[in-house]
């Protein structure tokens, strides 16, 4: 009897703990689909709205910046005030934000609401990979959570392109904005009846008010300058004052964080070989494979004349496959090492960007360049899977969330940096003597691009050498 009241509460358990994983995924999912649902429906909006060309692409910016200053800050909130409070509150954040930008009258008010929803997913994802990593063992356990979170976001990303296409063509471009209120709903439902309570504060903690409003001031500052300075020069006054003040705090917060008792950031985290090296990994991550996406849509639409719901078809492909990476890297992951298992996704996602560049020509077809969507995807969810596995590897569980906010924050600044250097490379020649640039020279750029993302992917495996081989002690 008593050993059938024990297996049925543990059936129970691992029920709650799957249920518990779908939702923690398809938090992911939303944050994913969220990422380029907007970007489909940004000239539908400039035309509602009456922005200028100038300012549309601060529906984009806005969210990127304030989700990219408030990371850390989101992570550690998750750790003193609780993972599963956070995670409800950053759906609450991204639901409101939502309505109000699909109520949006001015360009203004869509604007701030696009900066709001980056705030709430600085505080979303953190509290989310955490969950991920507090409700599932270190090892086999929790390698396969992260393979199914990896893939949810994966997922999102082709589902947005799809569905903005769709939803505002069907609905107009305020649907886009709307259906994250559905989802964010659903959600929060959910997260109460599924998500396991937070266990009590920890007695004598405070949360360190001067580091929080140093870091999270400037690494907003810094953001901004590194999203802003392609678009308005590097040497405006406006980018050379945010980049000055940018130092300036993070220098500050240095020092606090150095001298606090208890402080935001416990500089003793970068002992954690696996979790500094792990930043490094996503930075680069972000700077290579996290930059192929805005080439390929390059060379879809102005090369090759795809549509906008063309070119979100054509993203199928390698959604696909790094959704299959994702899986690929828990399993080896688990077989072999995290190290290993970098290594190979560096490989195999620097071959597969080789091979982007005999399909990125004027005359070239779209079956051109499938292998290499297909290589360079499946390599790019390996190390997707790797390098969360890296940044969570002994790093005690009420540290999960600063944690996961170091990762992310170097994640963020890292596509800001890896972009604008790749953007500036490849479209050093582009532009003819009337300003306007051929689909031949478009092609050649992001020929660069690709090679130039595959010699920095190569690079990363030196990082990824300097992990331990096996996984390290919880500090």
């Amino acid at each position: 009897m008593q050993s059938a009241l024990a297996s049925s509460a543990a059936e129970g358990i691992a029920t709650k703990r799957a249920a518990a994983m779908v939702l923690l995924a398809f938090a992911q999912l939303i944050i994913g689909l969220d990422i380029n649902i907007v970007f489909v429906s940004l000239p539908k909006i400039g035309e509602g709205l009456g922005f200028s060309g100038q300012t549309l692409q601060w529906v984009v910016s806005a969210y990127t910046v304030f989700c990219g200053g408030f990371l850390l800050f989101g992570g550690r909130a998750s750790d003193l005030v609780g993972q599963r409070r956070m995670f409800i509150g950053a759906l609450w954040i991204y639901a409101v934000s939502s309505l109000l930008g699909g109520l949006a009258w001015r360009p203004e008010v869509i604007i701030a609401a696009r900066a709001v929803q980056g705030i709430g997913g600085a505080f979303l994802f953190p509290a989310n990979l955490s969950l991920v990593n507090r409700l599932f063992a270190e090892g086999p356990e929790r390698n396969r959570a992260l393979a199914i979170w990896g893939g949810a976001g994966a997922s999102g990303l082709t589902i947005g392109s799809l569905a903005g296409g769709f939803l505002t063509s069907a609905f107009g471009w305020p649907a886009v904005f709307i259906v994250n209120v559905v989802l964010a709903g659903i959600a929060i439902v959910a997260a109460f009846a599924v998500i396991p309570r937070d266990a009590t504060r920890p007695e004598g903690r405070s949360f360190d008010l001067p580091g929080a409003l140093t870091v999270t001031a400037g690494a907003t500052l810094l953001v901004y300058a590194l999203v802003q300075g392609p678009e308005t020069g590097w040497t405006s006054s406006s980018i050379v004052w945010s980049i000055v003040l940018s130092v300036v705090l993070l220098g500050a917060f240095t020092l606090i964080e150095a001298r606090s008792k208890d402080p935001l950031m416990p500089l003793r985290l970068f002992r954690n070989r696996s979790l500094a090296a792990g930043m490094m990994i996503t930075f680069l991550y972000m700077g290579t494979f996290g930059a192929l996406p805005y080439f390929l849509t390059v060379l879809f639409q102005n090369v090759h004349g795809f549509t906008a719901f063309r070119t979100g078809l054509a993203f199928l492909v390698p959604s696909i496959a790094i959704a299959i990476g994702t899986q690929t890297g828990e399993r080896l992951a688990t077989r072999f090492s995290t190290r290993a298992t970098l290594i190979a996704g560096m490989l195999a996602g620097a071959i597969g960007t080789a091979l982007l560049v005999p399909g990125a020509t004027v005359e070239s077809s779209y079956l051109s360049i499938v292998p290499g969507l297909v290589v360079s995807g499946v390599g790019q969810g390996i190390v997707w899977t790797g390098m969360w596995i890296a940044a969570a590897s002994g790093v005690h569980h009420d540290e999960q969330g600063v944690a996961s906010g170091m990762a992310s924050t170097t994640l963020n600044v890292g596509n800001a940096i890896g972009l604008a250097i790749l953007v500036a490379v490849a479209n050093r020649h582009v532009l003819g003597d009337d300003g306007a640039a051929s689909k031949s020279t478009l092609a050649q750029g992001a020929q660069l691009a690709f090679w130039l993302a595959a010699a920095g992917i190569l690079a990363s495996v030196l990082v990824a050498l300097a992990l331990p081989k096996k996984p390290a002690a919880s500090t």
